[in-house]
């Protein structure tokens, strides 16, 4: 096993044993409507297409992405699938209110931010840092290249860039907080 592939396996069992508290997004933002503005934005109402160009605000219950360029698609059962780019000058944005606590957040930056609604993945591409806030205090912090974040099964992957080096290692980077056992049995 190469170094990269030794250090990301290494990571990503850290990342699973010390995220295991860690609570679902909030599920009323399911049924919220979405809110888009952009300087200029394009409808295909038939493919249920939504292209969004020019400091791009989408907003979906507590939900909050922000970019400069963006696309969203909505299938046929009603989910969203969302992909908002940054420019060299301003990264692309994800907030969203954490089911359980009343001020737990996850706040993510990068490149580029999709998220999609029907698996509930979130995929930070470039540049990528996430960070998990209560009452506006850093409890988890995340930085590689690339970050996915599975709600559902509660599972993180941060990955270096595809070119990277073993002597550029470590190019992924985890700050986790303990864990209470109050916080665990929830």
């Amino acid at each position: 096993m190469n170094a990269r592939a030794l250090y990301s396996t290494v990571l990503i069992f850290l990342l699973s044993l010390g995220l295991t508290g860690f609570t679902q997004a909030e599920k009323a933002d399911q049924d919220k409507p979405i809110i888009l503005e952009a300087e200029k934005v394009s409808v295909n109402d038939v493919k249920q297409i939504y292209d969004l160009n020019g400091q791009v605000l989408l907003m979906k219950g507590s939900m909050l992405v922000t970019g400069e360029d963006g696309r969203i698609q909505v299938d046929p059962e009603g989910y969203e699938f969302v992909d908002v780019k940054g420019t060299p000058e301003k990264t692309a944005s994800f907030r969203q209110r954490r089911e359980g606590p009343a001020d737990e957040f996850m706040q993510g930056v990068a490149t580029q931010v999709i998220y999609n609604a029907k698996t509930e993945v979130l995929t930070l591409t470039g540049n990528a840092g996430l960070k998990r806030l209560l009452n506006m205090q850093m409890l988890d912090q995340l930085r590689g290249w690339k970050i996915e974040y599975d709600d559902i099964k509660q599972y993180y992957r941060v990955t270096p860039p595809p070119d990277a080096k073993p002597e550029d290692l470590p190019v992924a980077r985890a700050i986790l907080s303990p864990r209470r056992k109050a916080t665990l049995e929830k």
